[in-house]
């Protein structure tokens, strides 16, 4: 595809994750399948720790709040304290967890979680990021410019660095200024981005956003930041109004900065 210029005034990239700098088959192949093989084990090894015991917790208000909205979910909610069983206890918490995840929820609590599962894994090297070979090259020549470059993903913000620090081209989080996750907002409210834009204290057409989600897209366009829509092999497909609609790229290369950087 053609270069695609970014507006002079651009002074930040935010870029999402998956199926935007990390191939989706990563998260939905190798993070995502960790989760549902190891959940109960983990649990088991870590239930009584204060980590874990917040995670809990936290799954706990999400199943809460849940039932008050009338939205669907498991028979049981979770509940860490009612059961004198542990096993029983804990497989409450699987079923809440893989629920959600089979949902695709977003929630705060399951990212947390997963979170602290994935960081285990990432130490001890079971797992190791992956990032597209476009993406560190332009991040750099970004940098390079003066440009400043956040992370913005429903991945929790411990994820996100875990990804990118313990990544297979090394440790990569020197390369950000930054991370936000859903506790900025969720990423199909333009509010949210109105928000990482106080927090980076800049204005929000200076901000550029990459994503793989269109309606990801749309909000941020609705609160002012400039996007980009980008095409990887397994990403949602774009519909030809939303191929017209948004610049979209398949590679960063191709994103070209005021004097050529």
């Amino acid at each position: 595809m053609a270069a695609i210029a970014v507006a002079e005034n651009t002074r930040v990239f935010l870029l999402d994750i998956e199926g935007t700098t990390t191939p989706i088959t990563f998260v939905k192949e190798i993070l995502f399948p960790f989760i549902r093989e190891n959940l109960e084990e983990y649990l088991s090894a870590h239930w009584e720790e204060d980590e874990c015991k917040q995670d809990v917790h936290l799954l706990k208000k999400q199943a809460e709040e849940d039932l008050r909205q009338n939205k669907a979910c498991p028979v049981h909610a979770v509940d860490q304290t009612v059961h004198t069983d542990e096993e029983k206890a804990i497989r409450e918490v699987v079923e809440s967890v893989l629920w959600q995840m089979a949902a695709d929820r977003k929630s705060t609590a399951l990212k947390q979680l997963q979170g602290h599962m994935w960081r285990a894994a990432y130490v001890t090297g079971k797992i190791k990021g992956e990032v597209y070979p476009d993406v560190v090259p332009a991040i750099r020549r970004w940098r390079r410019g003066g440009l400043k470059v956040f992370i913005y993903s429903s991945g929790s913000v411990e994820a996100q660095k875990l990804l990118f620090g313990y990544s297979v081209e090394g440790h990569l989080l020197d390369l950000f200024d930054g991370h936000f996750d859903t506790n900025i907002g969720a990423k199909v409210e333009s509010k949210s981005y109105e928000n990482i834009a106080e927090r980076i204290g800049c204005q929000p057409e200076e901000i550029m956003f990459l994503t793989d989600l269109a309606r990801e897209a749309k909000a941020a366009e609705d609160a002012g930041v400039n996007v980009a829509v980008v095409v990887r092999p397994g990403n949602t497909e774009l519909t030809g109004e939303e191929r017209s609609r948004y610049r979209v790229i398949t590679s960063f290369n191709q994103l070209k900065l005021s004097g050529n950087v």
